[in-house]
């Protein structure tokens, strides 16, 4: 492993790191004390959590489990071991860290308790990591019934607070939704859009290197235009491929280190994609079975 990789390994799990403490401050010294419920799994654990005399960290792992599952097959492995990790690390700093209570009002503890929790979980997502469940949920039936990510998650956190209301009462359900749509934002703010998609465009003279390495490491569909150069700093240079791609916000470090551990001079185009229906997103390739894909790549690599 050369230094610049491992340097960005290092950046990307000290991120999570401190995604990690922001939402277990967020948790212990804002919403656990005094029973608020953020979105998703961690709102299940919290709810739980006031019906029944058990620790936090343990029903949160608990709760955790099914969706990680659920992961291993829709998302990729390395989100589903940062995942793993990041989890394990917010129900660490959870058991054995004791962050004073900083407020008793409860307008500061929903704002302040969602902005860090919200931060948190965006700069999770941003470095391929989950600390949520209810995402991996949300783009399992994305790719299922092709329903946005936003309102997956939405529906799920309706029947939680509205669940909430019933055992608890309507001001601390309130509040609650409150804390959530601040989490929300904020993790929108910091991700900008973990629902949305990429477009990358890429011109490369090794596109050919550069499109296995995608479709094998990524398993994203592809589209490849025939390309020319105009006139650059070389001048005017001969014909090529140009690489056409749709990938999700939480792979696109990944697609960034594919390339440029091939070219380092290529040119990539990122640009916001608010829609998109059919073709093939993620993970489509049985590479050891595909023998289209095998072939191709044996034709490539021979070159």
């Amino acid at each position: 492993m050369n230094s610049k990789k491992a340097s960005n390994y290092f950046s990307e799990y000290f991120q999570i790191f401190v995604g990690i403490v922001l939402t277990s401050l967020g948790l212990k010294a804002f919403l656990l004390p005094n029973g608020f419920l953020d979105g998703g799994v961690t709102g299940i654990a919290l709810l739980v959590r006031t019906q029944v005399d058990i620790n936090m960290s343990y029903l949160l792992v608990l709760f955790s489990i099914p969706f990680l599952i659920l992961g291993y097959f829709t998302v990729s492995k390395r989100i589903v071991i940062k995942s793993v990790i990041s989890i394990l690390g917010v129900a660490l700093f959870i058991h054995f860290e004791n962050f004073q209570t900083i407020t008793n009002d409860k307008l500061l503890i929903s704002i302040f308790g969602g902005l860090l929790v919200g931060s948190g979980i965006g700069i999770a997502i941003r470095n391929g990591s989950v600390l949520d469940g209810s995402e991996i949920l949300g783009i399992f039936l994305n790719d299922k019934f092709s329903i946005s990510i936003g309102k997956i998650v939405m529906l799920f956190n309706i029947i939680l607070f509205t669940v909430t209301a019933f055992v608890e009462s309507i001001e601390i359900a309130l509040y609650s939704i409150l804390t959530y749509i601040i989490a929300a934002k904020v993790t929108d703010t910091v991700i900008e859009g973990f629902e949305d998609f990429i477009g990358v465009t890429i011109i490369s003279k090794k596109y050919d290197l550069i499109k296995v390495d995608i479709l094998e490491k990524i398993g994203t569909g592809l589209t490849v235009y025939k390309g020319k150069s105009g006139f650059g700093s070389q001048g005017v240079s001969e014909d090529f491929d140009i690489i056409h791609a749709i990938i999700n916000r939480i792979d696109i470090k990944k697609m960034y280190r594919i390339v440029d551990e091939i070219d380092k001079e290529a040119f990539i185009v990122e640009f916001d994609v608010n829609n998109v229906k059919g073709g093939v997103l993620r993970h489509y390739l049985d590479k050891k079975k595909n023998t289209k894909f095998l072939k191709l790549k044996e034709s490539i690599t021979k070159k």
